[in-house]
């Protein structure tokens, strides 16, 4: 049974004492607690350990569409490391004519001497392409505490006594930007669950403010076309960067394949001799081989030399599938792989590339980055 209007100060849900297998499951005696916490986020919280029970898009999705009735202000919050990947396609069919603060987080994972003047150019060209219209873009870093400050002055500026939604996919660090909120301006005790984990806030989760408005935290989405939702929670903390990327620099010659674990592999197909920077967590291990000598690479070593994933998990993830680009001469250009990273054509020579992913992964083209 739903316990009458008691809802979990992590996430948001109402709490339930029945099915200890479906969202919002609490034991009795944890009813009594302060901050009162669901099993799933009591889990998170002490534990580090994610349960298998999330919510689908189509509530997330209806939950948004709900946003364009309203009159708010939008912090839409994206994850520089995955800026495509992560930014929630059409938004504005979801939210209506309401005006959108475009917040760039993680920016503590680019290398220490990137002009930041750089990255809020690139971006406002990445939203504008991507039909995204904003009242503001803010870079900062939610977890090292650079830039928040813009953040709340972007918000108190464009909010003119509405409401605020925080709307944004898993993992580009939406709680740990809101628990920020909360303590700048609620009394509230409670803090949202943060996790490594997709999918943490599950229901609409409203943070009143001192002026009677409120902080609304969405659930984050899930978008199948990031590797980080296709991997094992095990693999995460390899995948996912916690400190600044040291970009690995490769001269390599046509013919020429890079493997990333087993998670994705580059190959250089034609092309003058050249180099190639990777982006990526530097907890992820990168091998050069043979083009004519990847695929027998793959089958001997996957799971082993080659990983994450670790060959016990290595099921999970589905089998890799090619995308060829012609990078054409003149063009400085990054190629994206979702979830992973990114790799910087750093010649403007041109050069004939195929990309293997996970099937369903995002892989694309773009301008330059860095």
């Amino acid at each position: 049974m739903a316990e009458q209007n008691l809802r979990c100060s992590g996430c948001g849900i109402q709490v339930q004492t029945e099915k200890s297998e479906e969202l919002g499951y609490a034991p009795e005696a944890a009813l009594k607690r302060d901050p009162l916490l669901c099993q799933r986020c009591f889990r998170i919280k002490h534990y580090n350990e994610m349960s298998s029970v999330t919510p689908d898009q189509d509530e997330f999705l209806k939950i948004l569409s709900g946003i364009g009735g309203t009159d708010a202000l939008i912090v839409h919050i994206v994850d520089l490391f995955d800026f495509e990947g992560s930014l929630i396609g059409g938004l504005h069919r979801f939210v209506g004519s309401n005006p959108v603060v475009l917040v760039v987080n993680k920016i503590d994972l680019l290398p220490k001497a990137i002009n930041t003047n750089r990255i809020l150019n690139w971006v406002q060209r990445m939203a504008k392409e991507n039909g995204l219209k904003t009242a503001e873009i803010v870079l900062c870093s939610a977890k090292k505490n650079i830039g928040f400050d813009r953040v709340v002055e972007a918000v108190a500026r464009h909010r003119k006594d509405k409401d605020v939604y925080v709307v944004g996919a898993t993992n580009v660090g939406k709680s740990t930007l809101i628990n920020r909120l909360i303590r700048d301006y609620s009394d509230l005790e409670a803090e949202l669950t943060v996790s490594p984990y997709p999918g943490t806030t599950l229901d609409l989760v409203q943070i009143p403010l001192d002026d009677g408005r409120f902080i609304i935290d969405t659930p984050g989405i899930v978008y199948k076309h990031r590797l980080t939702e296709l991997i094992d929670k095990k693999d995460m903390q390899t995948l996912l960067p916690d400190k600044p990327i040291k970009p690995a620099v490769y001269q390599l010659n046509e013919q020429q394949t890079l493997y990333f674990g087993a998670l994705a592999r580059f190959d250089f197909v034609q092309g003058a001799r050249q180099s190639f920077t990777c982006y990526v967590s530097n907890a992820v291990p990168i091998h050069r081989t043979k083009l004519e000598r990847a695929d027998e690479l793959y089958a001997a070593h996957k799971g082993e030399m080659l990983a994450p994933p670790h060959k016990d998990r290595l099921e999970l993830l589905p089998p890799l599938v090619k995308h060829a680009f012609r990078i054409p001469k003149g063009s400085l250009s990054d190629i994206l792989i979702s979830g992973l990273g990114w790799i910087a054509i750093n010649s403007d020579a041109g050069a004939q590339v195929v990309v293997h992913a996970p099937k369903g992964v995002k892989v694309a083209v773009r301008s330059s980055l860095i």
